[in-house]
């Protein structure tokens, strides 16, 4: 499975920005998909996840109301819009695919060691 993500820039506080994940590979419609992020000088934390199926989703507390998953099977898509972004939304922003992460998904305890495949990042920046 390989990841492209896209979608990132610049936008002032309280705009909005739609990212996307572009996936490849035969076994990525069995995998839930997260996206992550990493801001300078901080650790990677979690941001959402979707299921296999686009049923079942998951976020962080800090997204829960803002941001917005969502997946396209056909097209081997998934999206992250994010709406109301703050300036402590800056951050280097990954998609990752798993199999086993689908699990974690389901009972809204996404595990990010259960993502085995990861894509190159989008940075997003968020002005004040």
């Amino acid at each position: 499975v390989q990841l492209q993500a896209s979608g990132g820039g610049l936008v002032q506080a309280g705009g909005s920005l739609r990212l996307s994940c572009a996936a490849s590979g035969r076994t990525v419609s069995s995998c839930a998909v997260g996206w992550f992020r990493q801001a300078p000088g901080k650790e990677r934390e979690f941001v959402a996840a979707i299921g296999w199926s686009g049923t079942h989703t998951d976020y962080a507390a800090s997204a829960k109301g803002r941001f917005s998953i969502s997946r396209d099977n056909a097209k081997k898509e998934v999206y992250l819009q994010m709406n109301s972004l703050k300036s402590e939304d800056t951050a280097i922003y990954y998609c990752a695919a798993g199999v086993r992460a689908n699990r974690g998904v389901l009972a809204g305890t996404t595990i990010t060691d259960e993502f085995d495949y990861w894509g190159q990042g989008t940075q997003v920046t968020v002005s004040s």
